[in-house]
């Protein structure tokens, strides 16, 4: 009870930090014809059409039609997906804005974590488990290539060639970030960033980060790809991806690749709810954030 007392809390300062920062909460449809093709992320289907494992294409459909500063909270479905960090049945957080990138992006996330401490009487730190986070401090930046140096045997550019980015990154990299303050890991390898705008110095790089507190990851955000050939190019490389692991296929999102051509220049991020419940609620386990996990119904 006190940890679902304090999720409302906290939702509800996620809702009053966008509205008093001029962005419109939106409602888009959890129920899609067609879905981001992803590699490593499978949906549940329902009647020919699948359950939503983002809202993103939607929500970029809307910043393309003019709506310049958007938000939601929302519930998004990932098939395969349970550990103490993941739900099959998630509540995520999203938002976008014109004219910004990466970097207005990480602002905009230490400004929502900062307001959210102190509105749940936090004081400027996360106590979680056995560590103290430090809110107050400006959040570290971190590159990942610097991550692979630091923490790792072997490079981020060996990494993505051997396909061991991913294990690398969650078993040798992750655990030592946030630790003591929260860290942005960011310019990860174009491949790997599927809707990301590629670095205009190199293009091997795409303009992503993902937001680190405590060894969690708890968002992911980026500039976006607005040029619908390239956006098409990496759908049908994600498919082949798929493919070749015996995965279903996804039919190509037409009319999202249709109206990116009058998507301006837009930063767009996903952040978790539940596990920002577990951060700020000091919970081992995400069971303990929702009023029901799944094993429960």
């Amino acid at each position: 009870m006190k940890a679902l007392q304090k999720r409302a809390l906290i939702i509800h300062a996620v809702r009053t930090f966008f509205h008093d920062n001029n962005f419109l909460e939106v409602e888009t449809p959890l129920r899609l014809p067609s879905i981001i093709p992803e590699a490593h992320i499978d949906s549940f289907g329902t009647e020919g059409w699948f359950l939503q494992t983002s809202p993103e294409l939607c929500m970029k459909r809307l910043v393309s039609q003019g709506y310049e500063r958007i938000f939601q909270i929302c519930k998004c479905f990932r098939k395969n997906e349970r550990s103490d960090k993941h739900l099959p049945e998630l509540t995520m957080l999203e938002w976008y804005a014109k004219d910004e990138t990466y970097l207005d992006l990480m602002n905009t996330c230490q400004n929502l974590v900062r307001y959210i401490a102190k509105k749940t009487g936090d004081s400027g730190t996360i106590n979680f488990q056995d560590k103290s986070i430090d809110l107050k401090k400006n959040f570290l930046k971190l590159s990942v290539k610097d991550a692979f140096l630091k923490f790792t045997d072997t490079t981020m550019e060996k990494a993505c060639s051997t396909g061991k980015f991913d294990e690398i990154v969650s078993f040798e990299i992750e655990p030592n970030l946030g630790l003591d303050q929260p860290v942005f890991l960011y310019d990860y390898p174009v491949s790997l960033g599927a809707l990301a705008k590629s670095k205009q110095d190199n293009p091997d790089l795409a303009e992503r980060f993902e937001l680190y507190i405590a060894g969690i990851e708890l968002a992911n955000g980026f500039s976006e790809l607005i040029d619908p050939e390239e956006q098409k190019a990496r759908f049908e490389s994600e498919l082949s991806s798929r493919k070749a692991q015996g995965k279903k296929n996804i039919p190509i999102p037409e009319k999202f690749l249709s109206d990116l051509l009058n998507m301006p220049e837009t930063a767009g991020i996903a952040l978790g709810i539940d596990r920002l419940i577990m951060l700020f609620c000091n919970l081992t386990s995400i069971d303990n954030s929702v009023a029901f996990t799944p094993e429960q119904l």
